[in-house]
């Protein structure tokens, strides 16, 4: 579906991590996880990289309104949206990917996510959340510092209203009298909270460097790579 819908609310999430939340024009459908390419409609400013940029949705299907989420990068685009006036039009061009939540709710799914990564993650964890599914969800969040982490204050109600989630956030500078995960994700970090390795869907999604380096370790663990799916997330 390609079409104009509505700027609803922006909200920070993060530090200078900004959500966007859209009308929903009726009769759209997709599957958590997906996502959406978003064109400015004459912007006052522009770079060579155009005036249209792809999001995930981090809204979840069962939510009245759409939602996309992004690191304020100093470019064109960014600066524009950024500043959008509440009720401003964009264009929409969606749904696409198949980042989605497997449908054998027996098998686990652990999502090992770098910053703003975890945008299809939240779309597929409140879906699951609503839906009451059987899936045992894992999210393993890294970043930096506390301040940095997107949707963090949901994901821990999530957890403590979804019997089958679990959160665990882990940062590279945690804040003083942190007692949980902090550092790099490795093999011995995941087996403190996976028995079975083999046994899990595993979702990557962040930077391309962090999602290399996560598909190598799990490799290296003896994971399958057909129970791997990534997505990467580059700045612009």
């Amino acid at each position: 579906m390609i079409t104009p819908v509505r700027l609803l609310g922006k909200d920070l999430v993060a530090n200078e991590t900004m959500a966007f939340r859209f009308a929903k024009p009726e009769g759209f459908e997709y599957r958590a996880g997906q996502f959406c390419d978003i064109t400015l409609i004459d912007p006052p400013q522009t770079d060579a990289e155009g005036n249209t940029r792809g999001f995930s949705l981090a809204s979840a299907p069962h939510e009245d309104f759409l939602m996309v989420a992004t690191r304020l990068r100093d470019t064109a685009f960014k600066r524009v949206l950024r500043n959008l006036p509440i009720g401003t039009e964009v264009i929409l061009d969606a749904p696409y990917g198949d980042f989605t939540l497997h449908r054998t709710q027996s098998r686990p799914a652990v999502f090992i996510i770098g910053g703003i990564g975890v945008t299809p993650v939240r779309s597929m964890v409140s879906q699951a959340s609503h839906d009451r599914t059987g899936h045992q969800l894992l999210l393993i969040h890294s970043n930096r510092t506390a301040e940095d982490a997107p949707f963090a204050d949901e994901f821990e109600r999530l957890a403590a209203a979804n019997p089958n989630f679990r959160y665990v956030p882990v940062y590279q500078s945690p804040p003083a009298g942190w007692q949980q995960e902090s550092g790099r994700v490795d093999e011995a970090m995941l087996r403190r909270h996976v028995d079975d390795l083999g046994a899990p869907g595993y979702y990557l999604s962040g930077p391309a460097g962090m999602v290399k380096a996560m598909r190598s370790m799990l490799t290296a663990a003896g994971v399958n790579e057909d129970n791997i799916r990534t997505e990467e997330f580059a700045g612009y």
